[in-house]
């Protein structure tokens, strides 16, 4: 409750330094914040005409000329904001260092600063896809409103992960290094750029114990095939992201007051 009580009592601080970010990243640029909707605009464009219009892909078991599109979208999307939370995450403590020296305020503002940022670049994106499937007659339906939940879920794990990392990585710098190139694996080992029934069998049961693939599969399920996702193969990530969040916590009320003289 008191970490709570303390991003209510700072959600000024929390909320202008989100805007500061937001504004500085498109500053000098001449077209600003529209870069924000042309970048993924162009992904979805590029996906879209490369893979249903030139090379035609189909996805097995779906009669649809968008289906591989959509299903690439909806991986690439849901796998973008679990990256982005964790990879900001466990950097957040040392790219902030002269901050937490010379300013005093909770460090539990630090995560809830790096969630806030990555909602708000998924929302902008994923936005326009659900424009563009409103547009391509593929909305999914009653069934859209399941990316509430798998959302919540994907946001619990990520920041845990990031922030449990984060302070590992205060104290032994070798943990982002290594992370980095381990995230990049783990990438390919996801189903977001192919369905995992086209692999051998014999590494399905591999991939399906990667925690991940339950949420983008779960994703690609609603908004593919308009079905409504499978609950029971959501337990495995939701124990972990309960997981990581306690140990992250824990670690942080034991270790962050030790922060400053390590950074």
């Amino acid at each position: 409750m008191g970490m709570l009580k303390s991003l209510w009592t700072y959600r000024g601080f929390i909320l202008g330094s989100v805007k500061r970010e937001f504004q500085s990243r498109y500053q000098n640029s001449m077209l600003g914040a529209a870069w924000m909707i042309l970048n993924p605009l162009a992904m979805i464009l590029v996906y879209t005409i490369v893979f249903s219009q030139v090379m035609r892909a189909k996805l097995p078991g779906v009669d649809s000329t968008f289906a591989y599109s959509i299903y690439l979208c909806a991986g690439t999307i849901s796998w973008g904001m679990f990256s982005e939370i964790v990879s900001r995450a466990q950097n957040m403590f040392l790219d902030n260092a002269n901050m937490l020296k010379k300013i005093s305020f909770p460090r539990i503002c630090l995560p809830a600063i790096v969630v806030l940022n990555a909602c708000l670049n998924f929302f902008i994106i994923f936005g326009l896809f659900t424009s563009f499937l409103l547009i391509s007659d593929n909305f999914p339906g009653i069934v859209y409103i399941a990316l509430a939940p798998l959302l919540v879920i994907l946001v619990l794990f990520s920041v845990g992960l990031g922030l449990t990392l984060g302070l590992l990585n205060v104290f032994f710098r070798d943990i982002g290094q290594f992370f980095g190139i381990f995230l990049q694996f783990w990438f390919w080992f996801t189903p977001v750029v192919y369905p995992i029934n086209v692999i051998p069998p014999s590494f399905q049961s591999i991939i399906r114990w990667n925690p991940i693939t339950s949420i983008v599969e779960g994703f690609q399920v609603v908004l593919v095939q308009k079905q409504w996702p499978d609950w029971q193969s959501l337990w495995f990530i939701s124990c972990l992201a309960i997981l990581f969040c306690l140990v992250g916590l824990s670690l942080f009320r034991k270790h962050s007051g030790e922060m400053v003289d390590e950074l």
